[in-house]
């Protein structure tokens, strides 16, 4: 407790700004307050600034973090494209990238575009390579989050148990963190998206469908990663749709971009993926819409059963299909809010994504300033750092 990770969670969240605040808030004496914050001052995480406000007599100095010299980098990998954000540790994007990339061409081929992009970026924004601190990157398939490998991710051959992770830290000292796509999209939204819920469920919609959850304003994982892998819950009478998992009657495989493009074109009407299936509905295609309508309807199937058991303030839906969102959220919200508990529904709002293509980055992003900023990890690093001091100290 108010260790010098912990003062930094207080300075970070916004709870106290100088160091007379500090010693109000935490208890402590000023002159552990002092060592406390010099030590993160030292560390180069913090820095301490005259505010430019006075009543009469010296202005305070003002406690902030140094987002000159630390920043992360977000990345969203989808099947066939790759967004990268620098992101400062306060949140705000210096720059960013996006361009077509396939993810089955890959992990080396993948891995060094993002290299390249890196570079790139921070180049762009005037930071040295020392300034990145950790990549967050969110894959379109299962992750054991612990170590960063996809595990038997169906979109993605040759990834699995792929050393995601280590690909960068043998070429540079920074942290590397891999997460499933939807738990970056779910985490993007809870601080970009401006919902202000704090028991929300993300689901994307695309070629697949997945779910992110968070809960109490924390991302949840579950035991090893999967939770929210609503793509391959059965739905009754489905029992003619076949799914890539091997399984049939899955929700991907009857309400997915890529079944519903398929049911499309069975019917006579071209469409290559749930990209032009969107367009189609757009167009005001009959057929289409009616199947985007009746996608909703089984998604909201499924999230019925979540909302009693999970009771979120929100669920907001992302991914390729949200576009054509008129007719998919009609459709959940219809099924939702006939089969969920009234109580569960009572402020319940069912919305699309209000961070659009950008969240899968900016969750990836806010995952590494998460783990750059947690107090255990500061602690850690700030004990490896006097270990290595006094060695080196040593005669």
């Amino acid at each position: 407790m108010n260790s010098p990770g912990d003062v930094l969670g207080i300075i970070s969240r916004g709870d106290a700004g100088t160091r007379a605040e500090l010693a109000r808030l935490t208890g402590m004496a000023r002159s552990t307050v002092a060592q406390r914050v010099d030590t993160l001052i030292a560390h180069g995480i913090v820095e301490e600034r005259e505010s430019g406000a006075s009543t009469g007599g010296r202005p305070p100095r003002v406690l902030r973090l140094n987002t000159a010299s630390n920043c992360v980098l977000g990345v969203d990998l989808g099947a066939t494209h790759c967004r990268v954000a620098l992101m400062d540790i306060g949140g705000a994007v210096l720059a960013d990238t996006e361009a077509p990339l396939h993810i089955a061409e890959g992990p080396e081929h993948v891995l060094s575009h993002i290299d390249a992009r890196m570079h790139e970026l921070i180049a762009e924004a005037g930071r040295p390579l020392a300034a990145v601190k950790a990549i967050g990157i969110g894959v379109p398939g299962p992750v054991e989050f612990a170590t960063g490998r996809p595990v038997n991710p169906p979109i993605m051959p040759g990834w699995h148990e792929y050393p995601v992770p280590e690909y960068f830290t043998s070429r540079y000292q920074l942290e590397v963190l891999v997460d499933n796509d939807v738990n970056a999209l779910a985490l993007g939204e809870v601080r970009h998206g401006g919902t202000g819920a704090d028991h929300l469920l993300f689901v994307k919609v695309g070629t697949g469908i997945g779910c992110g959850i968070i809960a109490g304003g924390r991302l949840h994982r579950g035991a090893q990663g999967s939770a929210g892998d609503i793509g391959h819950i059965r739905v009754p009478g489905a029992d003619d749709a076949h799914c890539r998992c091997g399984n049939s009657g899955c929700l991907e495989a009857v309400a997915g971009g890529a079944a519903l493009a398929a049911r499309l074109s069975e019917a006579g009407v071209t469409a290559a993926d749930g990209r032009a299936v969107v367009e189609l509905v757009s167009s005001g295609d009959p057929l289409a819409v009616r199947l985007v309508r009746e996608a909703g309807r089984a998604i909201g199937d499924v999230l019925a059963g979540l909302v009693n058991f999970f009771n979120p303030e929100a669920i907001v839906v992302g991914g390729v299909l949200a576009a054509a969102h008129e007719p998919l959220l009609a459709g959940v919200r219809e099924v939702i809010y006939q089969r969920s508990l009234p109580l569960a529904t009572h402020r319940l709002t069912v919305i699309p994504t209000g961070t659009r293509e950008a969240g899968g980055a900016l969750g990836a992003g806010r995952l590494a300033i998460d783990h750059v900023l947690a107090p255990e990890q500061i602690d850690r690093s700030l004990a490896a750092a006097q270990a290595a001091g006094a060695t080196a100290a040593a005669p």
